[in-house]
């Protein structure tokens, strides 16, 4: 793959209204995971994320070595965010490619630094 395709694996999902939604995002290729294939990550139910589901996966990671001060704005947080809130388990992102993972990243820290 030359890196001209590279940057475009995945994409916002645009609504009925011709609205982006920035919690979708559309996977350019589909992931196959246990037997399912997934061609888009819906990530809304951060929406739904207390501050209590946050201390769990900071604790979660702490268990686990990431001791970053800052783990919100880890790649590794970023996953579990996006695990809690896609319903998905963590391992369907820990095998995303690497632009898709950092998409997921971008949009799981525009959310919790967004202001609106």
């Amino acid at each position: 793959m030359d890196k001209t395709e590279n940057k475009d694996i995945v994409s916002n999902e645009v609504t009925d209204s011709g609205e982006e939604n920035d919690l979708v995002i559309k996977l350019k290729t589909p992931i196959d995971f246990e037997g399912e294939k997934h061609e888009k990550i819906d990530l809304s139910g951060l929406e739904n994320v207390k501050a209590s589901d946050m201390v769990a996966i900071n604790r979660r990671l702490s268990r686990n070595g990431n001791v970053n001060v800052n783990q919100e704005l880890t790649l590794e947080y970023a996953l579990h965010m996006a695990s809690y809130a896609s319903n998905l388990p963590v391992e369907f992102f820990d095998q995303l490619p690497p632009y898709a993972a950092l998409a997921v990243k971008s949009r799981v820290t525009n959310f919790l630094y967004g202001w609106e």
